[in-house]
């Protein structure tokens, strides 16, 4: 098989560059979305609820020269998330860098060599700045890269493009199920609710438990199989399967009665407010989330979809007057729900549990897939397994 090459990135791209070093003038109205490192997730530009726009002119006033073959990765703050651009209506901030790929070059095999964990402690390593960590261009430029020859290049990427598209599709249908069953709640809970139906605190569903974080100074405690969640492991998730942190066996009973059975319902109720989540498997949290365990499992779908329902009523109580949000679970555990009848909630619990059985498995199944696309990457990446192609 041809031999690959090594090249500096500079000699295999056209343009190396990042965003405006400054803010631009918004415009609520504008049809272009002011792009930074954090709207960089999973391949994909992803627009939040606090993304900023502007309007055209602004835009091209500041216009990069993206294309087709252009690559967006985050080099100020956050580093390392990536996304392909596709010709979205945006402008890049100073912590978005893009990188044109030449046309005599796989486009979406860069992505999996910027993907790879060799790029990835790179950029880590020679980032500069001891608060925000900064990624140098020049240093980026000089990067080394491994190409095989472009039909090379188009298998290899197509390989790992296959198993991206099935996580990407999974994801997506996880969405889709997790909607049906907001909507379905809100129909069965809000717009036919009863007036017989008596309040209850949240404390009457189940038992709330605050979590709490172990003695750092205790290394027997941590690095273990536990999972122990916070609230960035909470992000975009239905079930939470893994996390940075974990527990040893030793650090689950230093703290037993803070450990979670699985499927329990957790909160954030500190900094960062609303996110809802259940875990996958026994776990414990810190003190930032509350949690609730379900008396009876016909409560356990009631109980997520309400929490996801009543964000605005949960920022509301954790407002406070402060700068950092706070929810204490004192004024967490006396939030009220109107209670139906055991017939009603058992007959709503089995229609969720078909669609969060499925959302159960599609998320095992990611696992899995993203386990193996991590597994093959560097492999792939470094020429120690091979793609055929056909000649």
């Amino acid at each position: 098989m041809t031999k690959w090459k090594e090249y500096r990135l500079a000699d295999v791209t056209t343009f190396i560059g990042d965003g405006l070093h400054g803010t631009p003038q918004y415009d609520s109205q504008g049809e272009y979305f002011f792009i930074n490192g954090n709207n960089l997730i999973n391949g994909k530009i992803q627009i939040k609820s606090d993304t900023k726009r502007v309007n055209r002119e602004e835009a091209q006033k500041y216009q990069k020269p993206l294309s087709d073959n252009t690559i967006l990765l985050s080099i100020n703050g956050t580093i390392g998330n990536l996304a392909l651009y596709n010709n979205e209506k945006c402008m890049l901030g100073k912590s978005a860098c893009y990188i044109n790929v030449s046309k005599d070059n796989s486009k979406v095999y860069f992505y999996y060599v910027f993907l790879n964990r060799d790029f990835q402690s790179f950029i880590i390593e020679n980032a500069t700045g001891t608060t925000i960590p900064n990624v140098p261009l020049k240093g980026l430029r000089e990067y080394t890269i491994l190409l095989p020859p472009l039909p090379e290049q188009k298998a290899i990427a197509a390989v790992l493009s296959s198993l991206d598209d099935k996580i990407d599709l999974l994801h997506r249908q996880n969405a889709t199920l997790e909607k049906l069953a907001e909507t379905l709640f809100r129909q069965w809970f809000i717009e036919e609710a009863k007036e017989e139906w008596e309040e209850k605190p949240l404390s009457y569903f189940g038992n709330i438990i605050c979590g709490k974080t172990p003695p750092k100074s205790v290394k027997e405690y941590f690095d273990g199989n536990i999972p122990f969640i916070k609230i960035p492991d909470m992000h975009n998730k239905t079930f939470v399967f893994d996390t940075e942190d974990s527990l040893t066996e030793y650090g689950l009973k230093y703290q037993e009665n803070k450990t979670l059975p699985p499927k329990s319902i957790s909160v954030s109720c500190i900094a960062t407010v609303g996110l809802v989540t259940m875990n996958a498997f026994i776990s414990q949290t810190n003190q930032q989330i509350n949690s609730i365990i379900p008396f009876n499992d016909i409560y356990r779908y009631f109980l997520y979809l309400s929490m996801k329902n009543l964000y605005d009523e949960l920022h509301a109580m954790a407002s406070g007057g402060t700068a950092t949000l706070n929810l204490n679970t004192s004024n967490f555990s006396s939030i009220k729900l109107n209670l139906p009848s055991v017939q009603y909630l058992s007959d709503f619990h089995n229609v969720a549990d078909t669609l969060f059985t499925k959302i159960f498995k599609n998320q095992t199944q990611i696992r899995t897939l993203t386990q193996l696309r991590d597994t093959l990457l560097p492999k792939l990446m470094s020429g120690e397994v091979r793609v055929k192609v056909e000649e």
